[in-house]
């Protein structure tokens, strides 16, 4: 059966079933509850089964439990509806992969896919058949604590992972089994909050939502994304949530959306909060008009909505449209014909391909940003091993770890004795995460003394990161800042560890370490991968997606801003710069180094000049002329020099991540297609213009080596 008859089985088998429903069981379906902000999470609300008035569940992880849930809901229930079960699948459900952030910097879709297909499988096993991600939010401001959720600052490589996670998610139809419903978040502009603050208001034209903020929506949508969640903010003056221009307008009508729309918790309720309703059941209702299906969650639309089709504020014609919905994803993953979950199936758990895979996508993520040589490892007697993360099991993991097992965990202390087995590895934290307790550093610095080389694993602590943590200070405690000063005084080779979650700022570190390896939160095989890139078994091939600042007086700070009547070239005092600090970022995005060094050579534009629709191939050698084996991440940007609207100096296009071994060569093409240069006009239209460009094949944002040009005629 194609996919096509299958969601028409599906839907059509949803409408004999939704004929039989009484009203309350139709707004039962789009209810949900769970674990909440704002709701008890012990509590499966039995009382509401016999009226059918429960649809959905939240972050219920326990096996037993949903079976038990299911089992007497299904008999109690009038229609004997199963309710779906979701949970945060987002960088992995028991076998923890690298927070998203990280996972972009390996720029390779491909392994984020692998990794969303392993996270669905663990959740499959455990009864979770919907997962609230991937988040494809845009974010250029480190402030914002959910930068780690996300893909970083660019549209284009969003674009591409946003793709592969609803891929990964969901598999090639949806109903595989193994896989999850994907639910693409958070719709729209979440990123954009203004000054990083988490649940702001967002400010911006709709030519900068077309162009930056929906792309990555619209991707996610062509490649079969079940579901959407809307987002805290109000956009212009308009919460999200109730937005009717950007959930049936545009995400249902233009982009073509089929499946069901979900709230974030307690996004409902809060638009009371925004002054955009009056209460809660206004609330529920303005919501419910505007494009929200469900309701996560709580009882605002099973308490109000009866009432409101009585008066013919809300038509009972939408609710149909909207459980029909729901229902028919339900049919399409088989929950209605098979609920019951087994109990005693483990083999998924951590499976020996599951932890493989977690340890390449850590070893592909990391980014090397200083390096005079001291990396990779050679032989040494004695290393220190000082930080707080050292021998952390739980903050490593990250933010949204879902259920990953704190003692699973492989520390960086096990990984480096296990591939260094005849070094003398000394340990000692020195000092705390989050404290100000320095007790620790005499220590740490006694036991760097009588080494050979230090390793100074530093970070943040998970919950420093992600929603509800934003931050002005983008820097280490002062502790740890006390230990990487004084361990640097001992005139010792230092590598430090950095584990973090967003772009800090480093511009301190640099001349106090001999390498900065920034390892993000690798996940369950943390210290297997740290030790295998530091030892040189891979070579580090990760590249910025966001942007690191030199202080935060520079945020935002983005690659790709707008060009400018005085653009800071040096020439005159009156330009758009700062008189204390450089405006380029510390480490600018599309930045990593190797162990090994990449020549770029005899690059060919296969014409100058390209139609509306038409096609430049760009081939190039990527000569490796060191001694590693290596990945190299060649990276294509255009700017368009002349528009109706001023254009960004730069844009990612494209980009290939090439294997080459030490002396060897190889030739690769990159394709830059003209709709790709297309962007959203004053008037809303979206299309190419002619005129002229320059493209570059670089390794960073910021590199100008190969320049040319070309032209759309």
């Amino acid at each position: 059966m194609s996919e096509i008859s299958k969601f028409e089985n599906a839907r059509r088998r949803a409408s004999k079933l939704l004929e039989k429903m009484t009203l309350t069981e139709k707004i039962g379906q789009l209810s949900q509850f769970g674990t909440s902000i704002y709701s008890d999470d012990h509590k499966a609300f039995e009382d509401h089964f016999a009226e059918g008035k429960i649809g959905s569940y939240l972050t219920i992880r326990d096996r037993k439990r949903i079976n038990e849930i299911q089992s007497e809901l299904v008999e109690k229930s009038p229609n004997h509806i199963p309710a779906l079960f979701a949970d945060d699948v987002i960088h992995g459900y028991k076998t923890t992969f690298p927070i998203p952030l990280a996972q972009s910097c390996s720029w390779d879709p491909e392994m984020t896919e692998k990794c969303c297909a392993i996270s669905a499988k663990e959740a499959y096993r455990d009864g979770i058949r919907w997962t609230f991600a991937p988040m494809v939010d845009i974010a250029r401001d480190p402030r914002w604590g959910r930068i780690m959720e996300g893909y970083g600052e660019d549209t284009f490589l969003c674009r591409c992972f946003a793709r592969a996670a609803v891929k990964g998610y969901q598999g090639n139809e949806i109903g595989e089994k193994d896989r999850l419903l994907s639910c693409m978040k958070h719709f729209i502009a979440y990123g954009a909050v203004v000054g990083g603050k988490d649940y702001n208001s967002v400010d911006m034209s709709m030519q900068q939502l077309y162009d930056i903020y929906l792309p990555p929506f619209r991707e996610g949508i062509d490649a079969g994304a079940a579901t959407v969640m809307t987002a805290f903010n109000d956009l212009n003056g308009v919460p999200s949530t109730a937005n009717k221009m950007l959930l049936t307008d545009i995400l249902r009508k233009e982009l073509g959306f089929k499946g069901f729309v979900v709230s974030d918790d307690g996004a409902v309720e809060e638009l009371v909060n925004h002054g955009y309703a009056e209460n809660e059941g206004d609330a529920g209702k303005k919501a419910f008009n505007a494009g929200v299906d469900m309701l996560m969650s709580g009882d605002i639309f099973n308490d109000h909505f009866p009432e409101f089709v009585k008066n013919g504020e809300i038509s009972e014609e939408k609710i149909n449209e909207s459980v029909l919905s729901i229902l028919t994803m339900k049919f399409l993953i088989g929950l209605m014909d098979d609920w019951k979950v087994d109990e005693n199936e483990d083999t998924a758990f951590f499976a020996p391909e599951h932890l493989s895979a977690a340890r390449e996508s850590a070893e592909h993520s990391f980014v090397l940003l200083e390096n005079d040589g001291v990396l990779p490892l050679g032989k040494h007697d004695k290393i220190a091993l000082v930080g707080p993360m050292a021998r952390n099991k739980r903050d490593v993991m990250g933010p949204w770890e879902c259920v990953g097992e704190e003692e699973r965990t492989v520390t960086v202390e096990e990984g480096l004795k296990r591939v260094f087995p005849e070094t003398k590895i000394s340990v000692c934290e020195g000092c705390d995460l989050e404290t100000d307790d320095i007790s620790g550093i005499c220590e740490a610095v006694e036991i760097a003394k009588s080494a050979d080389l230090v390793i100074v694993a530093v970070g943040q602590r998970h919950g420093t990161v992600g929603e509800a943590a934003s931050t002005t200070r983008l820097r280490l405690t002062p502790p740890q800042e006390t230990l990487i000063n004084e361990v640097s005084k001992l005139g010792k080779p230092v590598v430090l560890l950095l584990f973090c979650g967003r772009p800090l700022v480093l511009t301190e570190y640099r001349d106090k370490a001999n390498a900065i390896l920034c390892v993000w939160y690798p996940g369950t095989e943390t210290g297997n991968a740290v030790a295998n890139v530091l030892s040189g078994k891979h070579n580090p091939s990760g590249r910025l997606t966001a942007s690191f600042p030199v202080t935060e007086g520079q945020i935002p700070v983005y690659y790709n801003f707008f060009s400018t009547g005085r653009p800071a070239v040096g020439i005159q005092r009156f330009e758009a710069k700062y008189n204390d600090c450089q405006i380029e970022p510390l480490y600018p995005f599309g930045y990593g180094k190797s162990y090994t060094e990449f020549l770029y050579e005899d690059i060919k534009l296969s014409s100058d000049k390209m139609t509306e629709d038409g096609v430049i191939d760009i081939s190039f050698t990527v000569r490796n002329t060191g001694k590693h084996d290596g990945y190299e991440i060649v990276q294509l940007y255009v700017r368009d020099l002349v528009a109706s609207r001023v254009r960004p100096v730069k844009e990612l296009k494209g980009f290939k991540k090439v294997f080459v071994k030490a002396g060897e060569s190889k030739r690769e093409t990159i394709s830059l297609k003209a709709k790709e240069l297309a962007f959203c006009h004053t008037d809303m239209t979206f299309s190419v213009e002619k005129g002229d460009f320059k493209l570059w094949v670089a390794k960073n944002a910021l590199d100008n080596s190969n320049e040319f040009d070309f032209r759309v005629v």
